[in-house]
């Protein structure tokens, strides 16, 4: 019987996996969050120096002709048309290339003028570096925060001629062009400052005394800052060219760059040196390095350890994750290069930006604005599978998560499962005071709203109209303060004009708070700040008050009846029943109780973060129920699971780091306490506008959300007011 052919398996060095994951979390950071600002950044730059060159010369004309007859003249072309030609090509192209709209198309016109400027009219560096980015721009497209992005996949396919060989064009472009590119950038770049480096070395005396007297360096003698600084400017630029440790390299340029520009000498090159030296840090040297190579060459010796995990590999460990919150999003992007696979279940497909949900219930933004399909957002995460459905029970003995008649194993388990509105006992509220936690929630609740006015329309009784147009909002936190004053802005602005028997100007709106002020989580100055925002919208707030009964008529307030045929609910949430399926200890809130690393009691398998969890990670305090919260418990569990998986050095007990509390009141108003900075007023309201913006999860939803309320800023009216059959009226 003849022997099988055995081929071992090589066994990688123990580091060598952390090591590795750590190297590529490190570089999804630069290539996703810093690259893209940066590309940004210069794009915006570049554009506006041509935008602003071609208005110059529009409003200047004569002086422009002038410039085409005498000093750069085109012997093909009219002096005018040059100059028009010119002028068009930097006013056109520059806010295109700001807005990252065709890109391609305009950075190409725009290089060969910057080309023509350096060689027929003024020889400056600054044209060869535009060159340079016009021409990176027009081999490998805008970044990610561009038009381009956005709109390109849907412009490749439309029914034009030539679209498509374009299209194909830039994909070949895309694969073999831009890395040739990233080639030229890393030879030019190196070149300059090993130049550099060989002046030191020549007259290496003379570089001594520079660095005693013109730009000393504190704590080091000159003669060996003048040998540290010679060493990089010849050492890291070999680096570079070769693209061997490449992003570590360009670390010691770019600070003797930002040195010299900051100490010695200020010249508009060194911006140019910094961009190239950024471009190869964060968005790395390309596949045409020894980086690249190298990491292939591992990835190939060590597949089992480097190898990027995948679902299909029934051998890795099983983490499963119940809940598309914030909390269980965080908690399976933070595994993105664990050795696991991943399964997210939740019973709806998209995950929802919970702060943004009041708009939606105001007619000021589409629920798609603030929701993203889940399997959108792990689309490039191939360790993880998505499932749409309900789970009913967790059986901790057998590791089984029960959907239905189906269960689903696992070796971990986190519960971010969020929470639901809470009653305090009087559930029948619920029919006649809806909360808002969903997008069902929101849209019921929009259609409530802009039914009532509809009803108010039809209604020829004054006392039930008046009845029509009282809202009523129970409870003071954020998310009451939210609703007040958008229905206020909506009813006192919003539709100015659109009625004829009822005038939604008239509406009143009234918000019930228990405690004695508004926002308790905020300093007792914004509350009152917010209380007076409120009421100059028109909003009545009314503090010390309990609501004791709740029904299709009205709200009683202690012993006072507020005849109101839409009340809406913000006074109160418990938690999902996540501690009756783990059979875990709760709160009162039903919140399961949790250890110093977000793991159940006696359960280290078992995680559970968010507004389902009770944790005193907040120094010693309960955790608030709040969106970083919730991402912070599922970046720590993520890191818990990676440790165990990769049998690392477990993070510490979980610690909640508290950036601040915002809230919107209204139009150019918000609350903002970031600790000891507390604003309030527009300025707040910027800031509240742009975060919440940034942290929206897709560019579709950050355009589109920004654009809205652009629009409803500008306009004072809102693109949404949808009722559904359910709301319609029906007054007598």
């Amino acid at each position: 019987m003849a022997e099988l052919d055995f081929v071992p398996v090589a066994r990688a060095p123990a580091w060598l996996a952390p090591v590795h994951r750590r190297i590529a979390r490190i570089q999804d950071v630069l290539g996703n969050i810093g690259w893209p600002v940066l590309e940004l950044v210069l794009r915006i730059w570049i554009g506006q120096t041509f935008l602003l060159s071609g208005l110059v010369k529009l409003a200047n004309w004569d002086s422009a002709v002038f410039l085409a007859t005498h000093e750069y003249p085109v012997s093909w072309l009219a002096p005018w048309l040059a100059a028009l030609l010119g002028a068009a090509i930097e006013i056109v192209g520059g806010g295109a290339l700001m807005l990252g709209l065709a890109t391609r198309l305009v950075a190409l016109p725009m290089a060969i003028l910057s080309l023509v400027i350096q060689s027929v009219y003024l020889e400056l560096n600054v044209h060869i570096f535009w060159a340079l980015f016009l021409g990176w721009y027009v081999v490998a497209g805008a970044g990610p925060i561009a038009l381009d992005r956005l709109l390109g996949r849907g412009f490749a396919t439309l029914p034009l001629p030539l679209v498509g060989t374009f299209h194909r064009f830039w994909q070949w472009s895309d694969r073999f062009l831009a890395p040739l590119w990233l080639v030229l950038f890393r030879a030019w770049i190196a070149w300059i400052f090993f130049a550099s480096g060989l002046t030191k070395i020549d007259d290496f005396g003379n570089t001594i005394l520079l660095f005693q007297y013109e730009y000393a360096v504190p704590l080091i003698p000159p003669a060996l800052a003048a040998w540290l600084a010679t060493f990089f400017e010849l050492a890291a630029p070999v680096a570079i060219l070769l693209g061997l440790f490449c992003r570590l390299a360009t670390l010691p340029l770019i600070a003797m760059t930002l040195v010299i520009q900051f100490t010695y000498l200020d010249h508009a090159d060194h911006f140019w040196w910094l961009a190239i030296l950024g471009l190869i840090a964060l968005r790395g040297p390309g596949p045409l390095a020894l980086d690249t190579l190298l990491q292939r060459l591992l990835v190939a010796r060590y597949p089992a350890a480097l190898k990027p995990a995948r679902w299909d590999d029934g051998e890795l460990p099983h983490v499963v994750v119940v809940g598309a919150g914030f909390g269980g999003v965080a908690a399976v992007q933070g595994l993105k290069h664990s050795p696991c696979r991943i399964t997210l279940i939740d019973r709806r497909n998209y995950h929802l930006f919970q702060p943004l949900l009041y708009q939606v219930a105001t007619a000021g933004l589409s629920p798609a604005d603030i929701a993203s399909p889940i399997r959108e957002i792990f689309r490039d995460q191939p360790n993880v599978r998505v499932l749409m459905g309900r789970v009913t029970d967790v059986d901790t003995a057998g590791r089984q998560v029960l959907i239905g008649g189906t269960a689903i194993g696992y070796d971990h388990l986190v519960i971010a499962t969020g929470a639901r509105h809470a009653y305090f006992g009087k559930d029948g509220w619920e029919q006649f005071a809806p909360g808002l936690k969903k997008i069902p929630d929101a849209t019921e609740i929009r259609g409530r709203i802009l039914g009532a006015f509809e009803a108010a329309e039809e209604c020829m009784d004054p006392t039930e109209r008046a009845a029509w147009m009282t809202f009523v909002v129970v409870g003071g936190g954020p998310t009451g303060v939210e609703l007040a004053g958008a229905i206020a802005e909506l009813a006192h602005h919003g539709m100015r004009g659109e009625f004829r028997n009822a005038d939604p100007a008239n509406a009143r709106v009234i918000l019930v708070q228990s405690a004695d002020r508004l926002l308790p989580p905020f300093p007792p100055e914004l509350s009152r700040r917010t209380r007076e925002s409120l009421e100059r919208l028109g909003v009545e707030v009314r503090l010390g008050s309990r609501v004791t009964g709740i029904d299709a008529e009205g709200v009683t307030v202690g012993e006072e009846r507020i005849a109101a045929r839409t009340a809406l609910w913000a006074a109160g949430v418990m938690a999902s029943p996540a501690a009756r399926w783990l059979g875990a200890e709760a709160d009162r809130a039903g919140r399961v109780k949790v250890d110093a690393n977000l793991c159940v009691p006696g359960h280290p398998e078992l995680f559970v973060v968010g507004d389902t969890a009770a944790s005193d990670g907040w120094d010693g305090q309960p955790v608030p129920g709040l969106a970083p919260a919730a991402k912070q418990g599922g970046a720590h569990v993520a890191r818990v699971i990676n440790a165990r998986l990769t049998r690392a050095k477990a993070p510490g007990a979980f610690r909640y780091r508290h950036a601040g509390n915002l809230a919107t009141i209204g139009r150019a108003s918000a609350v903002a306490d970031l600790g000891r900075l507390r604003i309030s007023g527009p300025v707040a309201w910027w800031f509240w506008g742009v975060v919440h913006v940034m942290f929206l999860t897709s560019k579709r939803d950050q355009l589109s959300v920004a654009l809205e309320w652009a629009w409803a800023y500008l306009t004072f009216r809102r693109s949404t007011r949808l009722i559904d059959d359910r709301h319609a009226p029906t007054v007598d």
